[in-house]
């Protein structure tokens, strides 16, 4: 969602910071595979570019605006949700990363349910290309 926006430089970081977020638990499930790829298409990536862990570090002047910032939570909490459970430990990490961005708990809270209630209605609509 809106990955057109981020800059190139962002563009590559968001793919490392999704790898973080599916490595988290340590699975990788089919639909945060396919998620990712969807990413890559939308930002115009090659699907050969190796992803590597990424360092929190310095992610602030990455993502320099708040634009670029909301844009990269909220792919990266629908990212969480790929596989139908968000767990702890993308929750821990995506707070860790909102933190870093200057989003308060309040905030980030928001972000979330705003990515369940879209994630619900994608599904929803799925439902419906699918019943006729």
């Amino acid at each position: 969602m809106w990955l057109s926006a981020l800059r190139d430089e962002q563009r590559h970081a968001l793919m490392r910071l999704a790898h973080n977020v599916v490595v988290s638990d340590g699975l990788l499930d089919p639909n945060e595979e396919g998620m990712m790829n969807e990413f890559r298409r939308e930002m115009n990536l090659t699907s050969t570019e190796e992803l590597e862990y990424m360092e929190l570090e310095g992610i602030d002047q990455i993502f320099d605006s708040r634009q670029s910032r909301i844009i990269a939570l909220l792919n990266l909490l629908k990212l969480s949700y790929a596989d139908g459970a968000f767990e702890i430990e993308e929750e821990c990490l995506l707070k860790q990363i909102s933190q870093t961005f200057a989003v308060d708990d309040e905030e980030f809270m928001l972000l979330d349910n705003w990515v369940r209630r879209l994630t619900a209605l994608e599904g929803e609509a799925q439902i419906l290309m699918e019943t006729r």
